[in-house]
């Protein structure tokens, strides 16, 4: 749960009392590379409307006014103006100019870090040219050396100054608070901050002649704070650490640290800034990626159920299908094979009576007819129900059945390969092997050309499931390289494979046609020894 950010009001003269008194608060810790106030002022002219912008130049030249007249207002009104106005101006100018071509206050990207900064070096190189260019103006050519000196002062403090406290302005105006993330940056302030700036002030104590090492080791909480807490814990990091090391040096009456320590501060504060934006960037990317997981896997779980409820589906149809086909094969075998057979009596009966009126030609052909009948109600009840599975089992009936007739009879070789217990397998699968071997067998005797047939079947199981692997082959012609129309064959191989939720592959690197079909039961394997 996110908190809202805090909002400026929307009122002229209540934001103008507001900088004011940031102003005068900041004024203090002003120093010769260091310029607070110049950042309140940037992230000011940032992140409120243009509409308010002269209220907050107006606040800020009666703070000036108010301070220079503190301490005499040597240069008088004229000389205040000329010193104090021009650089608002430019700021102002240059800052409308970036916002118009969509310069947002964000640091929500390394990208928009970057723009930032960029942004930030234009503004102080102009508004530093400005001061300058003024500073030339009233002083010349009195200290030919003091406008290069105020450039440099100039360049580092102002682009330190928003560096520390433009950060802190967009943390607390532009974005939202999350409670967790908060106390976990209160929690490591305490734990690690406030242990980290004794530790430094302790060493700065006992290294008076190289105060500077304890300046730069005050940036590895800072890297901490980066690396934690992103780009808000670096910024926060950065503030904490330059006051604390600023009051310390004063406290311990140090001498003023040299432009170098602020150049180190300046590039140090820019990197740990980036990479809290890097760190928070990947850290959404992986939340974003942790979320697509989530989705995904619910996805794949959707996907899984559907397709167990198609493959139920399937089975559902295939067990009507042959139970269909069982009651049908009953049906027939009761009703039609009874009556041929009551034919056949009738005929033999009538025999003798047709043998003296000379018409026994006519009972020979009922009797042909009706075994010719015979013979193909068995075929017929055989691709029903084949009989032969009930009767002999799965093994002896693809090794001493119909299958090897039928291939016989055609002059082919039939070879198998059996392994395992079909007990194994539920009356489906076994149904299922039989049905697919058979059909097979049909195809290469009808349209392979083909000289022997060979079966392999493994069962066994794997992981507590019970697995059936039957290898179909023949040396015939092949697959044609365009399939007729309308045959069905090996797509009702396929559709009766896939019911079941097995694997059906067609191999294309044999001679012939070769089929490998993986087939798992749904029945958990028992021990035999109580199917016997």
């Amino acid at each position: 749960m996110h908190q809202r950010s805090l909002h400026l009001p929307d009122s002229g003269p209540l934001l103008g009392a507001g900088y004011l008194l940031l102003w005068l608060l900041l004024w203090p810790t002003v120093q010769p590379y260091w310029a607070l106030p110049y950042g309140l002022r940037f992230g000011a002219l940032l992140l409120t409307p243009v509409r308010y912008w002269g209220w907050l130049f107006g606040a800020e030249l009666l703070a000036t006014a108010g301070i220079d007249m503190a301490h005499g207002l040597p240069l008088g009104w004229t000389g205040f103006l000329i010193e104090e106005l021009p650089e608002p101006l430019v700021m102002a100018g240059v800052l409308w100019l970036l916002r118009r071509l969509n310069l947002h206050a964000s640091l929500h990207s390394p990208q928009e870090v970057t723009r930032s900064l960029l942004s930030v070096v234009l503004i102080v190189a102009a508004t530093t040219a400005v001061d300058a260019a003024m500073l030339a103006l009233i002083h010349a050519p009195a200290l030919p050396n003091l406008t290069t000196d105020v450039l440099g002062e100039d360049l580092l403090s102002h682009y330190l100054g928003i560096l520390l406290i433009v950060p802190l302005l967009i943390m607390l105006l532009h974005t939202r608070f999350n409670p967790r993330a908060l106390t976990s940056l209160c929690m490591d302030g305490l734990l690690v901050m406030l242990p980290s700036m004794v530790i430094l002030l302790m060493l700065s104590e006992h290294a008076a002649p190289q105060p500077q090492f304890a300046r730069v080791l005050s940036l590895a909480p800072v890297l901490f704070f980066a690396f934690r807490h992103g780009w808000r814990g670096a910024s926060l990091a950065m503030i904490v650490s330059s006051l604390g090391m600023t009051l310390v040096d004063q406290h311990l009456g140090h001498a003023p640290s040299s432009a170098a320590a602020y150049l180190f501060l300046a590039v140090a504060g820019t990197g740990a800034l980036m990479l809290g934006s890097a760190t928070d960037a990947l850290r959404r990317s992986s939340e974003r990626v942790a979320e697509q997981n989530i989705y995904l896997g619910a996805v794949n779980r959707r996907l899984d159920q559907l397709a167990h409820q198609l493959r139920s589906a399937a089975r559902g149809n295939l067990q009507a299908d042959e139970n269909q086909r069982r009651h049908l094969a009953a049906e027939l075998h009761d009703e039609l094979g009874q009556n041929i057979t009551a034919i056949q009596t009738h005929v033999k009966l009538a025999q003798t009576r047709l043998h003296q009126a000379g018409m026994e030609d006519i009972s020979t052909s009922i009797n042909t007819i009706l075994a010719h009948m015979r013979r193909a109600l068995h075929r017929l009840l055989d691709d029903l129900r084949p009989a032969v599975l009930d009767e002999f089992g799965l093994l002896r009936a693809l090794d001493e059945g119909p299958i090897r007739d039928l291939l016989n009879t055609a002059g082919m070789s039939y070879h198998t390969e059996l392994h395992g217990d079909p007990r194994l397998l539920d009356d489906d699968t076994r149904t299922a092997i039989y049905r697919l071997a058979q059909e097979s067998a049909t195809n290469a005797v009808k349209h392979a050309q083909a000289s022997e047939f060979r079966l392999r079947l493994r069962i066994g199981e794997r992981q507590g499931i019970a697995l059936a692997l039957l290898d179909l082959r023949d040396n015939g012609t092949g697959l044609p390289s365009r399939l007729p129309r309308g045959g069905r064959g090996l797509q009702g191989m396929r559709d009766r494979v896939t019911s079941l939720g097995g694997q059906f592959r067609l191999r294309a690197d044999h001679a012939g046609v070769h089929l490998r079909i993986l087939l798992r039961s749904n029945n958990h394997p028992v021990e035999l020894g109580r199917q016997t």
